[in-house]
């Protein structure tokens, strides 16, 4: 996720398309992704935060594994 580019990108994960919108904070020590599927219902939100004993994955109201699984395919589309 941190070679995610900054700001609003389209991607595709699972065989859909999401407008991704990424935004750090606390000099990129903590990053908010939002995904909304492009022509369908599916969101995905989420918080990480990089702690000193290692990153902390929160996500926003969704299965953690939903998270897991949507960002292990994420790319961003050319």
């Amino acid at each position: 996720m941190v070679e995610w580019p900054e700001g609003t990108v389209r991607g595709t994960s699972g065989g859909r398309s999401y407008m991704v919108s990424k935004t750090c904070f606390s000099g990129g020590r903590a990053i908010k992704l939002v995904a909304t599927e492009l022509g369908g219902t599916n969101y995905i939100s989420l918080n990480v935060y990089d702690l000193q004993r290692g990153p902390l994955l929160k996500p926003c109201e969704m299965p953690a594994q939903k998270v897991i699984a949507f960002l292990a395919d994420l790319c961003a589309q050319k």
